[in-house]
């Protein structure tokens, strides 16, 4: 019976689930950031290696 009087007071154990939404909710964040520039990141590494690769041919037949 005393368990049931001292649980409403016992504030510990919900400060533990708060920090754990809160490291949820930058985690959620941060994975949704970095998808994102993983893709931007990707785009540019395309582009760059088209464009080499372009230069490349152009360098190749002038020299042919």
């Amino acid at each position: 019976m005393k368990l049931f009087h001292t649980l409403p007071r016992d504030e510990e154990g919900a400060t533990t689930i708060e920090y754990g939404r809160i490291a949820a909710l930058i985690a959620v964040g941060a994975i949704t950031a970095m998808g994102s520039l993983g893709n931007s990141l990707t785009n540019t590494f395309n582009t760059v290696s088209g464009k080499m690769n372009n230069a490349n041919t152009k360098a190749a037949a002038k020299t042919i």
